[in-house]
């Protein structure tokens, strides 16, 4: 018994050949790649379950490329009957191809505050007027705010900082010198 039948993706002749340029571009990355093979398989005539054998990809990947492809279609159309030129239709359908932001809250610090928080994590406490000879979270904390790298961050958040420090030494000295020391 069939099931539904898919989508119907048509191209224009401009649209094939971004698609396809997209495709080869070596400096693609591979989900866009793979996107645009989607699309082109699509437009081919070949069903979801076709082009996931053929990609080796999921059935539902396939359905969903295509029908956001579909959706974009008359943006598309649009955009070609104004006469824009290949440049701004090829990032036109890099959007379209491109992945939809994710849900969540973004990110608390800028690349900047982290770089600075962690040089403030490895200089010596005892140097920045702290009372202590390790980083504390909250002497962390307080260090940062203090010095204006950042408004305001938890107790916890600065000691994500501290926690992410990196390697200690071994407790013991490594095989070979402990063999090296039997008699």
């Amino acid at each position: 018994m069939p099931g539904p039948q898919p989508t119907e993706i048509e191209l224009t002749t401009r649209q094939d050949e971004i698609l396809e340029r997209l495709a080869r571009r070596e400096t693609s990355p591979q989900r866009l790649v793979r996107r645009c093979n989607i699309v082109l398989e699509a437009a081919k005539g070949a069903n979801n379950e076709q082009i996931g054998r053929r990609l080796n990809i999921q059935r539902g990947t396939a359905r969903t490329w295509r029908e956001r492809w579909a959706a974009a279609v008359p943006g598309f159309v649009m955009a070609e009957e104004e006469g824009v030129d290949d440049k701004v239709l090829t990032e036109l359908i890099e959007q379209v191809l491109a992945d939809n932001p994710r849900p969540g809250t973004p990110g608390t610090f800028e690349a900047e505050q982290i770089a600075q928080i962690i040089a403030v994590a490895c200089e010596d406490p005892q140097e920045c007027g702290r009372p202590v000879t390790h980083w504390t979270p909250r002497e962390l904390r307080d260090e940062v705010i203090k010095r204006g790298i950042v408004t305001s961050i938890s107790t916890r958040s600065a000691g994500r900082f501290l926690k992410g420090s990196g390697f200690e030494a071994p407790s013991e000295p490594p095989l070979e010198e402990r063999q090296s020391r039997r008699p």
